[in-house]
């Protein structure tokens, strides 16, 4: 007789075991028809999902209650379409073997063994999705069964499938209590498609609203480069038309805004191989934005009371040791270095590279680091000279380097890198000003996403995971430290997530998830909340009792990484920043060789104006200057010729704007634009036509 508790908190009691449909259906015939899915005590189950004992259950359908896409929802889906876009390729290509397809976040895969005299080619994917439709328009159910260990190994034994037979017996091997190996069948159970697999899935092909096979890639077999290769067979589902077609416009759009590609067009930045993978080489343009965005954040942190501080690219072993950067963050950081003459002394010791590594790790060797972070060098800042409480808040910022490593497979362009410059500061501060220092932080980058007209964000809590040993210092200052943090986030009146197991090892933290302007999301920004380091370091300030006392310490960075955040913006941006950014924000096309001096007078007035200025002194047609400056994005194209020369004025052509704006006084335009670049705002120019 179980009794189901809803996400309401009421309670169905039912007199014998029932199915999650079974339930959907008794509160009321739309829920029923909408699920797709169910939870039970928090896992995801197939709608056919027996329920005999006392259970909390949630109804999974395709919208949440606020009406967005409901993740769960589109995991069933994906997982679903993997499973029809197999067998469809089993149609076209019977000789395929099936080894595993997972969902993804925004699709799924299917690793698929092909004959050599057979690969799948992208010229197969038409008749992959004709062969998808079919099996959609059936409507045919996912019906689940089960067979024991013994009789499931002797079916998969006689289909002859090594890598079938191989999930199963890893899947044997995590398995808990008596062990069971599951198949879906799309339809009736021998006699229909069907799969080995653990579910969950949709009730029936028919709910999976639209979907498309997007690309091939080669894969290995567990991943091991010497093992079997395979084909890797991506696609995405979604459970409507234009949910699909929004997305594929979205993948376009990232394409046409890919700061790698803009990046090169622009001349922001560059990678050489040379110099090495992940090492930005910022050019005179780059320098500009970062420059610019370097001045606006330093101007706010001057009106909050900061000071800045300047520390070196590398620090001892020891300090990281006391820190816990070093082992706890050991794989993320590059190699120690060695002193030269130590290092002589070990060769002729013989020492191996192993017992080199232990004794690094031991503390009997000491050596130095490219240093992984900013903050134990300001924690020494901090300890150089004694505080009284009437000191604190003591907020130290800092534009310091810092280095990462990262596998080469994960690099990509700015985004993910070797070496970065944070906009690093850490507060000092007594416990009873954690909360107003918090609130300063998060006003700091609720400032930053205004100016840059990113007004779309939701806010994560990152706390410790309670069963994790990754994590450092007393449980009660965790505690303190993680409700102070909620505390903060709420304050900020939007929506925040709590998820354990994304605290720094030191401490929790509040993480900025910024939407773009076409829809994908990014952590910018961080605050973190530590008692740990000010323990570890032994930091202490002086308090009205004339007594010692241990300070609490604040990390954060609200851009993150300068060139993360760059890459983020030349995205957001499709590469056309806003002038107060943009490194080139006027360029003045003369008409003819015979405009050449006023136009040189036009850039000297605007240059003596602060403004960053060019002139296309080239021999091609207006026209064709015009096209190019476009293509460089500049803000604003002053076309002059003898009229303007005559009449004191200039044609402006603003970007993504077709036609001339028109002809203006040329010290007007000039005022203007100068306004428009200081107050980082919205086109000054623009309004007065």
């Amino acid at each position: 007789m179980p009794r189901i508790t809803l996400p309401d908190g009421s309670v169905k009691e039912f007199d014998h075991a029932v199915s999650a449909r079974d339930v959907a259906e008794s509160i009321g015939a739309r829920l029923a028809q909408a699920a797709v899915g169910a939870k039970v005590d928090g896992e995801l189950c197939d709608l056919s999902t027996v329920l005999d004992h006392d259970c909390a259950l949630s109804i999974v359908t395709e919208k949440t209650r606020e009406g967005q896409a409901d993740p769960d929802a589109l995991y069933l889906l994906r997982h679903s379409t993997a499973h029809v876009m197999a067998e469809a390729i089993q149609r076209i290509v019977p000789a395929a073997q099936l080894v595993y397809g997972p969902p993804l976040e925004n699709g799924f895969y299917y690793d698929i063994a092909f004959p050599e005299d057979r690969p799948l080619k992208e010229g197969d994917f038409e008749a992959i999705e004709a062969e998808m439709a079919k099996i959609v328009r059936e409507d045919r159910p996912f019906t689940r069964y089960e067979l024991s260990a013994d009789e499931g190994m002797a079916k998969l034994r006689e289909e002859g499938s090594k890598y079938k037979i191989d999930n199963a017996e890893r899947a044997l091997q995590a398995a808990e209590g008596e062990a069971r190996l599951s198949w879906y069948a799309t339809g009736q159970p021998g006699k229909d498609w069907e799969d080995l697999c653990r579910g969950p899935h949709v009730p029936s092909t028919g709910r999976i609203g639209a979907f498309k096979v997007m690309s091939l890639a080669s894969s290995y077999w567990h991943g091991d480069e010497h093992s079997d290769r395979l084909t890797r067979v991506y696609g995405t589902a979604f459970f409507s038309k234009k949910d699909l077609e929004a997305y594929l416009h979205q993948l376009e759009e990232a394409r046409k805004r890919d700061h790698r590609v803009l990046g090169k067009q622009l001349r922001l930045f560059h990678i050489d191989e040379s110099v090495g993978q992940g090492l930005i080489l910022w050019t005179p343009a780059g320098s500009v934005v970062r420059k610019e965005l370097q001045r606006f954040i330093a101007a706010e942190l001057e009106k909050q009371g900061y000071t800045e501080v300047f520390t070196p690219h590398i620090g001892k072993l020891d300090l990281y040791r006391t820190s816990g950067h070093f082992p706890y963050y050991q794989d993320s950081q590059f190699p120690p270095i060695i002193e030269r003459e130590q290092m002589e002394l070990l060769k002729a010791e013989g020492c191996s590279c192993a017992e080199l590594s232990n004794r690094m790790t031991s503390g009997e060797l000491d050596g130095f680091m490219l240093k992984p972070m900013n903050c134990p060098h300001h924690v020494k800042i901090f300890a150089s000279q004694q505080h009284s409480y009437r000191d604190l808040p003591v907020r130290l910022a800092e534009f310091g380097t810092v280095y990462r490593w990262e596998q080469s497979g994960e690099l990509n362009g700015m985004t993910r890198v070797r070496g970065f410059t944070q906009d690093d500061a850490h507060l000092f501060c007594m416990p009873e000003q954690i909360g107003p220092e918090l609130q300063g932080c998060l006003s700091l980058v609720k400032i930053i996403f205004k100016t840059l007209g990113m007004s779309e964000y939701r806010v994560r809590v990152g706390l410790r995971d309670p069963d994790s040993d990754k994590y450092i210092g007393d449980p009660a200052n965790w505690d303190k430290a993680e409700q102070a943090c909620r505390d903060a986030a709420r304050s900020l009146g939007v929506d925040f997530s709590e998820e354990p197991g994304e605290a720094a090892f030191y401490g929790p933290k509040i993480d900025f998830v910024v939407k773009d302007v076409i829809g994908r999301e990014w952590q910018l920004g961080t605050v973190q909340v530590d008692y740990n380091l000010p323990e570890r370091f032994d930091l202490s300030y002086i308090g009205p009792d004339n007594r010692p006392h241990r300070p609490v310490m604040i990390h954060r960075a609200p851009f993150g990484s300068m060139e993360r955040f760059c890459g983020v913006l030349i995205e957001h941006f499709a590469g056309a920043f806003p002038l107060w950014l943009a490194p080139e924000q006027i360029r003045v096309l003369p008409i003819s060789e015979k405009s050449l001096d006023y136009a040189r007078q036009i850039r000297e007035m605007l240059a003596a104006a602060g403004l960053r200025v060019t002139i296309d002194e080239s021999n091609e047609r207006v026209q064709a200057k015009i096209k190019h400056g476009s293509a460089m994005k500049v803000p604003y194209l002053l076309v002059v010729g003898p009229r303007d020369a005559e009449n004191g004025t200039v044609s402006v052509r603003a970007f993504g704007i077709e036609k001339d704006l028109g002809a203006m006084p040329a010290d007007q335009f000039a005022r203007a634009a100068a306004e428009e670049y200081q107050s980082r705002g919205k086109s000054t120019v623009k309004s007065l036509f």
